[in-house]
């Protein structure tokens, strides 16, 4: 594995000096066709709880079959009249190579109005931002890929292989995962030669300014885990010390305070090698001393105090959702909490259950694994996938395409904190690479959370982006 990931950044390097593309500037028909379609996407509803990705899926089939699209390359299908998922086709040159995948979801996470500054279900542009939910997770994508293919449906593009565009469900939430379902009932719609996963990789900013193109080569394994603690109950003015509520309280405050070991593994050390030139001052000595061996104490405990970077070294667990008790005059008879993990390469579910269980050291607190809408004893024992180095196909046409529309910043590999649905689609020997052209800056990731957004001009930049990624892609060199 070393050896290939040095392989890797040999090429990256030597591709960054390689001609760019010349530049390109969106048209306003562009520009108000890709803003359309970001806002339309929007202001559907795909929440697990009430939304539907059916409608939204069914939305940007029209955008397409309305471009001129065949009826037969844009099929919406799904489990159920809810979870819909969008599955569309630009026809290659009919040469040999299998087509190439591109995913991305069209549901999103649960948002209050309450919460927010904005309606999470408007589209609003205020001070040079696009705010919604959905905007960095993902439907920005979403829609971005949407414009891409009308854009070669317009101009009559013949790639020299099938192009697939899968939309798809339950990615954030729910038990009717679309990339999944697929897999399983309709391969033939999406069998490729590899995956672009839209939802993974990235463009890298602070304050605006440009500071690498990210490329996912790993990612952490998610996990949830049932925490619940139970007692006979009775009368409140009868307290007992063995309270459902201070079991699971105390159990999640020594999680809060017993962090998971520092680690590193291929990707993330090649990440901050990588990235320690482009810092300065404290922050590039930490990175590098914790390359060290051993690693520096002191270094690891400031580069942990940034969310980012500390997600980045360790597996990461943390309580999400609390549930307790039936009356305000009652001992409550049933206690429970969520705990969300982000588990680093090369460790199980089941390890991380075990690990709980150690932290809490209290036998009346049950920890169960919470997974496909089942609740188990017992989690399971796949590992992530190992790291996956993407092929010259994919980097080349990437180096050249970044050089040009990101001023030549460094390509580094990368782990997604987080998780996506390239676990189905390796899972299914389909190579999976997470690649995408909107910037984000690094302490304003706001997915998930409140008042999401993205720059109005990040968002152009990464419509711009795929559309010129996938011609270098899939033109004939």
């Amino acid at each position: 594995m070393k050896t290939s990931i040095t392989h890797w950044l040999c090429i990256l390097l030597i591709l960054t000096l390689l001609p760019a593309l010349p530049a390109a500037t969106l048209d306003d028909a562009t520009r108000q066709m890709a803003r359309d379609i970001f806002k339309q996407l929007i202001e559907i509803n795909t929440t697990d709880s009430i939304g539907s990705t059916t409608v939204a899926a069914q939305a940007m089939a029209k955008r397409l079959l309305d471009a001129g699209f065949a009826p037969e390359d844009v099929n919406v299908l799904g489990p159920n009249d809810r979870k819909g998922n969008l599955v569309a086709r630009i026809r290659g040159s009919g040469g040999p190579l299998k087509p190439v995948l591109i995913i991305g979801h069209l549901d999103v996470v649960e948002a209050r109005r309450a919460d927010w500054t904005t309606d999470p279900f408007q589209f609003i542009e205020k001070d040079g931002y696009f705010y919604g939910r959905g905007t960095q997770d993902m439907k920005v994508d979403d829609a971005i890929l949407v414009t891409t293919f009308i854009r070669f449906h317009q101009e009559k593009y013949r790639p020299d292989r099938d192009i697939i565009l899968a939309l798809t469900a339950d990615e954030e939430g729910g038990n009717f995962n679309g990339v999944g379902w697929l897999l399983k009932n309709h391969r033939d719609l999406i069998d490729a030669a590899f995956v672009l996963n839209a939802d993974a990789g990235g463009v890298t900013t602070v304050k605006g300014k440009l500071v690498n193109v990210d490329v996912e080569a790993s990612e952490k394994l998610y996990a949830d885990f049932q925490l619940t603690a139970t007692n006979p109950g009775g009368h409140s003015s009868l307290p007992v010390p063995d309270n459902a509520i201070y079991h699971i309280a105390d159990a999640l405050g020594r999680l809060e305070r017993s962090p998971f070991p520092f680690e590193l593994n291929p990707i993330t050390r090649t990440y901050f090698e990588r990235r320690a030139p482009l810092e300065t001052g404290q922050t590039a000595a930490d990175m590098k001393a914790i390359l060290q061996t051993p690693p520096d104490a002191a270094a690891i405990a400031r580069m942990s105090a940034d969310a980012r970077y500390n997600s980045l070294m360790r597996t990461t667990c943390v309580a999400t959702r609390l549930a307790a008790g039936h009356a305000n005059n009652a001992l409550p008879q049933l206690a429970q909490a969520n705990v969300n993990c982000r588990i680093l390469p090369g460790h199980s579910a089941e390890e991380i259950r075990q690990e709980l269980v150690r932290i809490f050291a209290d036998p009346d607190v049950a920890v169960r694994y919470a997974g496909g809408g089942n609740i188990s004893d017992r989690a399971p024992d796949a590992k992530s996938f190992p790291p996956i180095v993407p092929p010259d196909e994919v980097l080349k046409p990437l180096a050249r395409v970044s050089g040009d529309l990101f001023d030549g910043v460094p390509i580094i590999p990368e782990m997604e904190t987080g998780a996506s649905d390239s676990i189905y689609t390796i899972a299914a020997g389909l190579p999976s690479y997470g690649i995408n052209g909107v910037a984000i800056d690094q302490d304003d990731v706001r997915m998930h959370g409140r008042d999401e957004r993205v720059r109005v001009s990040s968002y152009f930049a990464g419509v711009e982006f795929y559309y010129r990624y996938l011609k270098a892609l899939t033109s004939r060199q």
